[in-house]
């Protein structure tokens, strides 16, 4: 036995000096060994997820589509914004529409109203409503418009010359024109023809003197008032409202009267007083037992108690 007690214990000291390695390192390695990758702080929190810039709302662009009024539409949009005569095979490749070769779509775009056609030089232009170059036409026009009652838009304008804003500002300075603007940024709106403006030549006669009258805040349009006039109308005195109504007796006048508005009643339902609620008494029935000893009115009492 001691034998065997010794052999035990040599075995359990070499189990416990040798190293032990799992037999996964014996394997043959399959993938390369790729370097360990520091943890992240951030990997516990959730990432935000970039922010979509498509608007859903507005259907997306996808060209000329396949539609012939569709086409025709861009072709002339096209041909309004360059703003210059073109060639119909240059309208027909910047637009990518069949312009050259569809026979429909080439009819339609001919007889279109807004598309002038050059037999000359073979070329299509868009028709804007004005064709003026200059700042002289340019006046021309707004002077036509004004006499017919009423004035141009800017904008129409700009459409049909690209320098129209500047020359209308121009004109604005030398007094031949007025132009309204927006109240929130200044915009030009519409603009119409100065007709009280005073011609050079009678300037000449009135000399410098009635030049100098004109108020400066005006850019010197109108025409100045004689002294006479400016007198005649500062002198007189508006009286209080109690002269004002003698005044007005006395040459058979009387103040203008307006009417009250007639204020409505609500439309409702009317609401009345409430009545007292009343407490309605019990009616009897079964009456006819009274004859028998039972009374109803009082409460029942059991024989014997």
């Amino acid at each position: 036995m001691s034998s065997l007690a010794r052999d035990a214990a040599a075995f359990k000291s070499s189990l416990q000096g040798a190293t032990t390695t799992s037999w996964h390192s014996n394997q043959p390695s399959t993938s390369t060994s790729q370097p360990a990758t520091p943890p992240d702080s951030d990997s516990g929190k959730k990432k935000k997820r970039p922010k979509a810039t498509i608007v859903y709302s507005q259907p997306a662009d996808t060209g000329t589509g396949t539609d012939v009024n569709t086409q025709l539409l861009y072709a002339i949009n096209h041909l309004k914004a360059n703003n210059g005569p073109m060639r119909l095979d240059d309208l027909a490749i910047r637009t990518q529409t069949p312009l050259d070769t569809d026979k429909v779509l080439f009819e339609k775009f001919r007889a279109h109203e807004r598309v002038e056609f050059d037999p000359k030089t073979n070329l299509y232009s868009f028709k804007h409503d004005y064709s003026f170059r200059s700042k002289a036409a340019l006046l021309t026009e707004i002077q036509r418009a004004t006499r017919r009652g009423g004035g141009i838009s800017v904008r129409t304008l700009k459409e049909s010359w690209k320098d129209a804003p500047s020359a209308v500002e121009e004109l604005e300075k030398e007094g031949e024109v007025f132009v309204t603007r927006t109240l929130r940024d200044g915009q030009m709106r519409m603009v119409f023809w100065n007709e009280l403006k005073a011609d050079p030549a009678d300037l000449a006669e009135e000399g410098p003197e009635a030049v100098a009258k004109r108020d400066a805040s005006k850019n010197g349009t109108g025409l100045s008032v004689e002294k006479e006039f400016h007198d005649l109308w500062h002198n007189l005195n508006v009286p209080n409202d109690v002269d004002l109504l003698k005044q007005l007796q006395s040459g058979g006048l009387q103040e203008t009267a307006s009417e009250a508005p007639v204020i409505k009643a609500p439309v409702g339902k009317k609401k009345g007083k409430k009545s007292a609620t009343r407490q309605r008494t019990a009616r009897l029935t079964n009456t006819h037992l009274k004859d028998m000893g039972i009374d109803f009115s009082k409460d029942y009492v059991a024989p014997g108690k």
